[in-house]
């Protein structure tokens, strides 16, 4: 199943009906066509009782690729930290909590663009990935124009202990390093998205 972040609305793209939550703000709709697919979005998107949509598709790739050719694509990279004190590094940016990324530049490897970005929004290094964790992906509007953004997230350990500086000129006020049980500061401001990657922490 793959979940996509649209403001207040969720995108489910699944290829089990047994994936569908019913509820009364969710629908399901089964689509064989990028057509159908566009059609059952663009109906989605103007009823305003709904808050969940899944499309169900026979491949879930395939369900994808039609989803996705209908946005612009971004792509992104970057990660959740730790250090050697069971501390996690987190950024605040535009009033609210978050984990450093960025996009991921041209004939850059996903991997090479996670470091960079966490290493110039955080101001640090000796970063290591140890393993990668699930994607996120939402939409949001750049333009007038509809993005859908893919976010690829790595689990990193660091062993810098240099004071850590925030990239202002990216709206990134303050950078911190957060035991699990200040966790709740994070949790209670901060994106849907983003605490789905911080369950990652065990």
């Amino acid at each position: 199943m793959i979940k996509v972040f649209f403001g207040n609305k969720r995108i489910y793209l699944i290829d089990s009906k047994s994936d569908y939550k019913a509820n009364k703000s969710a629908i399901l709709e089964h689509v064989n066509s990028k057509e159908m697919l566009e059609k059952v979005f663009a109906k989605f998107m103007d009823e305003q009782l709904l808050d969940e949509l899944y499309i169900l598709g026979d491949k879930k790739n395939q369900v994808y690729n039609w989803f996705s050719s209908l946005f612009k694509n971004i792509a992104a990279a970057g990660g959740l930290v730790s250090n050697g004190n069971e501390e996690w590094l987190f950024i605040f940016r535009n009033g609210k909590w978050d984990l450093p990324k960025g996009k991921i530049e041209k004939n850059e490897k996903i991997e090479e663009a996670a470091i960079r970005e966490v290493e110039e929004e955080c101001g640090i290094a000796k970063l290591k990935i140890v393993k990668a964790l699930n994607d996120t992906y939402h939409i949001y509007y750049l333009e007038e124009k509809l993005v859908l953004k893919k976010t690829y997230w790595f689990e990193m350990i660091c062993k810098d202990e240099s004071a850590l500086v925030p990239q202002l000129e990216e709206g990134i006020t303050d950078v911190k390093w957060l035991k699990k049980k200040d966790l709740k500061q994070v949790v209670a401001n901060t994106y849907e998205s983003i605490i789905d990657v911080i369950q990652a922490i065990k």
